[in-house]
């Protein structure tokens, strides 16, 4: 789903304007081509399962990889600490996936011909 055409500058917008987890959005879109619909309290439930891991993991790690892209000329080994720090990033989406994906096998769905889970969250 990440690889349709703008989809990646689509979420990635989304992640960096309005504070959107991209696992999440990802999920949800996921879910509405299964034609499955999640309720407010679903949705609350895979925020809360995200937010800690955003806050503590993955925010401060884009957070440094943005800082030394704006300082890389002061790094003599930049690009290897970049790719390093992007393959950690990716590590650390995937475990939030996982997180995401335990979470919302608990769920009970309700089946919607024309389901619009991206739009509740």
């Amino acid at each position: 789903m990440y690889a349709k055409p703008g989809q990646q500058t689509t979420l990635l917008a989304l992640q960096n304007q309005q504070g959107k987890n991209v696992n999440l959005c990802l999920l949800l879109l996921y879910l509405d081509s299964l034609k499955l619909s999640i309720n407010a309290q679903q949705l609350n439930e895979l925020i809360n399962v995200t937010s800690d891991f955003d806050t503590h993991a993955l925010q401060p790690l884009r957070a440094a990889r943005s800082y030394l892209k704006i300082n890389q000329n002061t790094l003599s080994d930049y690009a290897t600490i970049r790719e390093e720090l992007l393959n950690a990033e990716l590590k650390l989406e995937k475990q939030q996936q996982h997180m995401l994906i335990e979470a919302v096998n608990g769920f009970e769905f309700v089946a919607d011909p024309e389901p619009n889970n991206i739009e509740l969250y």
